[in-house]
């Protein structure tokens, strides 16, 4: 058998943090607080803002159907994406749901936007604002919305 060297470990500096300004320094729990007093007193204002985005959705799809043009559905993305970052701010996380797979429809479909599908998305929108389902567990709603991610999956051919 031949003799075996001993193994030299070299463990190089880590200066990433120090090019980086530090590590992170942990919450500031009063910046922390002061942001959820600012929600807090906003909180009034949730349900326009809501009824606001879901407007501006139906009005960027109706420009979209009327007109499709890469700007039109640009906007119609825009909306979507909008519905989607503020639903779990108001407290919609279905409405979130739908409006993440408009996203996806309106962003990767190869063939050009099924207009139809878009509609039952933009109405599915409107009804979760409508009914004022806050939750996660309206049993119709959650299974018109797996239908219609499956249908997008269907068209964008992405799962």
């Amino acid at each position: 058998m031949s003799k075996q060297q001993p193994i030299e470990l070299f463990m190089p500096p880590n200066t990433l943090r120090a090019k980086a300004g530090g590590g992170f320094g942990g919450v500031d729990m009063a910046a922390l607080k002061r942001a959820e007093a600012a929600l807090e007193t906003m909180k009034g204002e949730f349900g326009a803002m809501a009824a606001q985005s879901v407007a501006a959705l139906a009005a960027a799809y109706q420009a979209c159907a009327a007109e499709p043009s890469p700007e039109r559905c640009a906007a119609l993305l825009r909306a979507a994406h909008d519905i989607k970052g503020m639903a779990g701010t108001f407290g919609y996380p279905l409405k979130g749901r739908l409006g993440a797979s408009l996203a996806r429809l309106t962003a990767d479909c190869p063939g050009g936007l099924p207009m139809k599908l878009a509609q039952a998305h933009v109405a599915a929108i409107q009804l979760v604002l409508a009914r004022d389902l806050k939750g996660d567990d309206d049993k119709p709603t959650l299974a018109l919305l797996e239908e219609l991610e499956r249908q997008v999956a269907a068209a964008t051919g992405k799962r």
